[in-house]
């Protein structure tokens, strides 16, 4: 002990372990004093000061979440939802749609009251009106009403079966409803992010849902190629035979959607609204230019041309269950890395626009096997009709 210079144990173990000295004496400085010396204090400050600048100019978490909590307050204030239909009476309204179907895959309806798309078609009914790729001029506000005549009256087992209970139940007054649409989904069908057109439609939006259940979304972001969508605002789930209306800021403030993964089984959804007496609409002589493809003559709307209708395309492809659980690729992006594979040289032409034509080349094209420049055969593919 004398030979290494401490008299006494507890010297030499205070000599061993400094470190404790400072631990223990570091409740005794300054809140902004580091325990390695006063240069940490300051950069401690500095921190400080740096995170109260930053918390200034970005919201934090909490604010976002308290943001996000208040606009779905505003969604919910808009939204009603009641129980009006029992499964006996959804029985016979979907045998009724059943019936809209056929009549559409047999041509019986005008031109402008069918309109499809993959995985989903429309049916309007009184009033119909322009939206999406049908636009020259695309962006809110440029919709449009079809001239009156355009498309079917709305059929009487709607008025019977439908309307007729809504006005009962106070839900719109009697004479409200002029425009019917019947949305007709598969699984995997969606309808992008939109607000219906508030120089059209006069509010509420009533919408009754039939076949499965399902959800709307509201304030979602879609992304394409392949399909995403960001998370919603609010997630409203819709019962089969359930009644929806929306008004203030749920219809006319904030988007609704419906997302592919929510269509898990076929389901159908009849939406009541009616125009505004100032309502922009198409006239007859401008249908041509302002709406349809170049290729449309004007003279087909006059004279016993008037009437001629489109026959309606229907998906014959049965039902894929996982379908509504993984991203999809839309048909359209389909066709278009395949047409170089599909059609003979002698058939392929730069302007793939026309319907009726590819309709016309699946008939040479369904098994075809075209040799490659080196020799290989090229990949068969079998094309379905959509």
């Amino acid at each position: 002990m004398a030979g290494s210079g401490y008299t006494d144990l507890r010297e030499k173990l205070k000599s061993m372990m400094p470190y404790r000295d400072n631990y223990k004496g570091s409740s005794l400085r300054e809140p902004t004093e580091s325990p390695y010396g006063a240069v940490g204090g300051a950069a401690a400050t500095e921190r400080k000061r740096k995170y109260h600048e930053d918390s200034d100019s970005e919201p934090s978490d909490y604010e976002e979440q308290q943001k996000e909590e208040e606009e779905a307050r505003k969604v919910k204030s808009g939204i009603r939802q009641l129980r009006l239909f029992s499964p006996d009476e959804c029985a016979k309204i979907e045998a009724r749609i059943e019936d809209v179907v056929s009549r559409a895959e047999k041509g019986l309806y005008k031109e402008h009251t069918v309109d499809r798309a993959p995985l989903r078609n429309k049916y309007f009914f009184g009033e119909g009106y322009t939206y999406g790729s049908q636009l020259q001029r695309r962006g809110p506000g440029q919709e449009r009403l079809y001239p009156q005549g355009e498309v079917d009256a709305i059929p009487e087992w709607v008025h019977d079966l439908v309307i007729r209970k809504l006005v009962e139940h106070r839900v719109i007054p009697e004479g409200f409803v002029n425009s019917a649409v019947i949305n007709d989904y598969q699984p995997g069908g969606c309808i992008v992010s939109h607000v219906d057109p508030i120089h059209i439609f006069e509010r509420p939006i009533v919408s009754v849902s039939f076949f499965s259940d399902s959800a709307l979304c509201f304030g979602c972001k879609f992304q394409f190629k392949p399909i995403r969508v960001s998370e919603p605002v609010l997630f409203l789930p819709v019962r089969r035979g359930s009644v929806t209306v929306l008004s203030g800021y749920a219809a006319d403030e904030i988007t609704h959607c419906i997302r592919p993964q929510d269509i898990k089984e076929r389901r159908a959804v009849i939406i009541l609204r009616k125009t505004r007496l100032d309502a922009p609409r198409l006239e007859t002589k401008s249908l041509s230019s302002s709406v349809l493809s170049p290729g449309y003559t004007s003279d087909r709307l006059s004279g016993s041309n008037r009437d001629q209708i489109l026959k309606p395309k229907r998906s014959h492809r049965k039902a894929d269950p996982d379908a509504a659980h993984r991203p999809r690729i839309l048909e359209m992006d389909k066709e278009e890395n395949r047409r170089s594979v599909l059609l003979p040289k002698h058939r392929r032409r730069s302007n793939f626009s026309s319907e009726n034509y590819w309709r016309r080349s699946y008939e040479y094209t369904e098994d075809y096997e075209e040799e490659e420049e080196d020799g290989s055969p090229a990949r068969k593919v079998k094309m379905r009709r959509h």
